[in-house]
């Protein structure tokens, strides 16, 4: 089949890549046109494990193409993704829908029969309605379904997220869009993927309930670790233990710094909104969000407790930038907040990340990027590890010791034990253990 995608970000591109490595035809569609110069020299804008070489792959072979014009790509499109950013809206919080009814209208004009325009992009409950008038207005003689199917791609793991799927959502009452879109996700009927056919409203929502109810579960287990330290319990015994009840699952139940990135956050504050505006407030989401704002600010607290209350002149090496690992993603990482609230408190910072300090540049300012993690400690007071890469998880603890001009580690990710840290000589912190 032929595809089209309109937008070259994290989602339009993973996407684009992965219909192409099935075997359909994909031209993706961006107006930076030197975003575009660069995708077909071969250089990708994101940093996402594996999808260089399959960019590259599917080029080769004339399955994946890029252009900054529309006009034939939508015009010979069976399907047309939407896949363009919906950021959370300066001033109340609600999605930011302008990029979406903008390529609604790009889209209208340049059909040619029928015609499955296919939003991809996570949008409030009602956007495929308005995404329907928009066309039909433009075009009243176009012959076209507009569907919802979301994404629930892992930064990190989307590749493997998009091939084997726990499931592919689909909102649509329209037959003939249904055949298409069965068609397009044929490849992974062979993984028995469950493939949910619903309407447009209910595909809408079903992706802004899974993420919110993945916070919850982030939020939660953040505040049992607070708990933990109070009454020195061990929080990863106590994930452990409610993990393994099938009922609630032990992913999602790490604590740490909380959550950030490009999902969680807008799309958490986004369905609170639609909630409140329609009378049916979801306060449990409300609480989240608050919450989770507060304890990114009050992990800076932590590490200022650990270094004796005053950080005043020291320097701190902080190990991991990005808000998870295996991504250069820096929306609303937690180390946005914590850096300069020690930078505020009078701590000077040496930083490195493997993938995001370029991005991380552009946000967080007199703060020392460096060449790895050593270089990063070098005379430092304290070590804080914000972001568990791989690399961290086995350091070179005597080099690390001899390098650092204190003994403080305060591990925000519990990657090393108390009992390992201590009996090297440093004074070890972590996150709801004793």
């Amino acid at each position: 089949m032929r595809v089209t995608m309109i937008g070259t970000g994290y989602v339009g591109l993973v996407s684009g890549a992965c219909f192409a490595d099935f075997g359909h035809v994909v031209t993706c569609v961006d107006k930076d046109a030197s975003k575009i110069d660069k995708l077909k020299a071969g250089e990708i804008p994101i940093f996402e494990p594996g999808l260089d070489q399959l960019v590259e792959k599917n080029v080769k072979e004339e399955r994946l193409f890029f252009t900054t014009d529309p006009t034939d790509a939508i015009k010979t499109a069976d399907a047309v993704f939407i896949a363009v950013g919906t950021p959370s809206r300066r001033g109340d919080g609600h999605a930011d829908l302008s990029y979406v009814y903008g390529a609604a209208e790009e889209i209208a004009g340049l059909m040619d029969g029928y015609t499955v325009v296919v939003n991809k992009s996570t949008v409030p409950v009602g956007t495929g309605d308005e995404v329907e008038a928009i066309i039909k207005q433009t075009n009243p003689e176009a012959d076209f379904a507009v569907v919802s199917n979301p994404e629930f791609l892992r930064e990190g793991a989307a590749i493997k997220d998009f091939k084997v799927p726990d499931r592919v959502v689909v909102g649509t009452d329209d037959e003939r869009a249904k055949e298409v879109m069965t068609e397009l996700y044929r490849p992974l009927y062979l993984n028995e993927t469950p493939i949910l056919f619903t309407n447009r409203r209910t595909s809408e929502l079903i992706k802004y309930a899974a993420n919110a109810f993945l916070a919850v579960k982030i939020t939660f287990i953040n505040e049992i670790a607070d708990l933990c330290e109070k009454v020195g319990a061990n929080v990863q015994e106590v994930s452990r233990g409610i993990g393994l009840d099938n009922r609630i699952g032990k992913k999602f139940l790490n604590a740490g710094p909380g959550y950030g990135g490009s999902c969680f956050p807008k799309d958490t504050l986004a369905l609170s909104k639609t909630a409140n505006d329609v009378g049916a407030p979801v306060r449990i989401v409300d609480t989240v969000v608050e919450v989770n704002a507060n304890r990114k600010k009050a992990m800076a607290t932590k590490i200022i407790d650990a270094m004796g209350g005053d950080v005043s002149g020291k320097t701190i090496g902080i190990l991991g930038l990005a808000f998870k690992p295996n991504t250069d993603d820096m929306r609303d990482a937690p180390s946005l907040d914590i850096i300069p609230a020690l930078q505020e408190a009078g701590a000077k910072v040496r930083a490195y990340d493997p993938e995001s300090m370029e991005e991380a540049s552009h946000s967080l300012k007199d703060v020392m990027f460096c060449d790895g993690p050593y270089h990063a400690l070098e005379g430092a007071d304290a070590m804080v590890i914000i972001t568990e890469w791989d690399q961290f998880r086995a350091l070179d603890m005597e080099r690390a010791k001899s390098i650092l001009n204190g003994n403080v580690v305060v591990d925000l990710r519990n990657i090393y034990t108390k009992a390992d840290m201590t009996k090297r000589g440093f004074d070890y912190t972590s996150v709801g253990r004793p």
